[in-house]
């Protein structure tokens, strides 16, 4: 195995005495290809002298003789990216929201690899598309994301040896200053300033009690079709909307008041009649809670409802056994949770409430009006389907830290009474 050098393009009468400054490429042939038989040569060029191409050509050597040879791909950055994804999704049969997430960290990659061969991707180029994808403020986790899409996809091109090393083994989201800025201001008055803001910022919105009447009146009142039920559910169960849409009535059980939830609705493209049953997102999101009994009869005077409908309707209703379904356009398939979110903006409207309030924000009034009822931490948490959630966490301590300040008082009343 001997190696061949020459300046490429070099146009001087005599090579030895070569002034044009020409870089030096080798070609050395490394052996037969194991799978095919033929003959494969390798090339390179760009060194600056005969001494660097033949160091290059003896590593190269050492590597054959090893069995570590990998000859690198010419393939771009985005014509791979398109291939693996559909290798990505045979192998790991992700959930649907995933391979948007998946599509999503690919989209923003592009701008920055897309006409680069892969080979050509360096530790810098990569970690310089993640700082400046930071810069441009997306959030830590969206980032988060796109690396973890990322490092799949040279981790895939490596396993392939389509490159010899993955350029985002080390890459990372980089951390924001916690330098503290010092000022003349107070440092009590601002740090409390800074906290109601962050605070304000940070919790999210919900119902107060009395709200939430209001909003309920609003939909007994103003409600369309099946709009009392759908947030008198999300209200006293605090489930997600998208395990509210594909309840079946198979999951409930009208004797022991319970509602089985053990699947989530995905539309990626709000088409009512391509509707995909996924699981939900983790274990614990499987559950049974039980329920009130002002939330059983209203179950049972919809299903009277609805089975007079199907009897109506016929053969055009197609019954899967949903307990919300469409009426007009395909009856009998689940409704769309944009449908849910539309007709409580409505509802909103017409009880002047604030419109900015969302049918999520039904789960965070239940979390915080079982913390206001006593109910324990881990017990909201298992009942909304949380393994943890700093959410519901944030939620709690907000509504139970006066209650803890009040205990602290009556303690403190006590001893100066004795």
């Amino acid at each position: 195995m001997k190696g061949y050098y020459k300046r490429r393009n070099c146009e001087c009468d005599d090579p030895k005495k070569c002034s044009c400054g020409k870089s030096w490429t080798f070609w050395v042939d490394v052996g037969p290809d194991p799978k095919t038989g033929e003959r494969r040569q390798i090339s390179k060029g760009g060194f600056k002298t005969k001494k660097d191409a033949e160091d290059a050509v003896a590593a190269l050597i050492t590597d054959v003789k090893q069995g570590t040879f990998i000859k690198e791909s010419k393939i771009l950055f985005k014509d791979f990216a398109e291939q693996w994804l559909p290798m990505y999704i045979d192998r790991t049969c992700p959930k649907p929201g995933t391979v948007r997430l998946r599509k999503y960290g690919i989209k923003k990659l592009l701008p920055y690899l897309a006409h680069i061969k892969l080979k050509n991707v360096s530790e810098e180029m990569f970690q310089e598309a993640l700082d400046d994808l930071k810069a441009n403020n997306l959030a830590k986790s969206t980032l988060e994301g796109i690396l973890v899409t990322g490092k799949m996809i040279f981790d895939m091109a490596a396993h392939k040896k389509l490159i010899r090393e993955d350029p985002t083994k080390k890459a990372y989201v980089k951390k924001d200053s916690k330098v503290i800025e010092e000022t003349d201001e107070d440092d009590k008055k601002k740090e409390d300033k800074d906290d109601k803001n962050k605070q304000d910022e940070e919790l999210p919105k919900y119902f107060e009690k009395e709200e939430l009447k209001v909003f309920l009146n609003a939909a007994k009142k103003y409600g369309l079709f099946m709009d009392e039920l759908i947030y008198t559910l999300l209200a006293y169960t605090g489930m997600r909307v998208g395990e509210l849409v594909v309840l079946k009535w198979k999951d409930i059980d009208f004797t022991k008041r319970t509602i089985r939830i053990n699947k989530t609705y995905y539309n990626e493209f709000n088409n009512i009649a391509k509707y995909q049953l996924v699981l939900p997102k983790t274990e614990k999101s499987k559950r049974k809670i039980v329920v009130s009994n002002l939330v059983i009869e209203m179950l049972k005077k919809h299903k009277e409802e609805q089975e007079k409908i199907i009897a109506r309707l016929g053969d055009s209703y197609n019954n899967k056994g949903f307990i919300f379904t469409n009426v007009k356009s395909h009856p009998g398939l689940p409704i769309l949770t944009k449908l849910v979110d539309n007709r409580m903006t409505r509802l909103l409207k017409l009880a002047k409430l604030n419109t900015k309030l969302s049918p999520h924000s039904m789960r965070h009034t239940h979390t915080s009006l079982l913390a206001a009822a006593g109910v324990e931490l881990e017990d909201i948490k298992d009942r909304l389907g949380h393994f943890d959630s700093k959410i519901t966490r944030k939620i709690y301590l907000h509504i139970t830290d006066p209650v803890k300040k009040e205990a602290s008082d009556k303690f403190d009343n006590f001893m100066e009474s004795a």
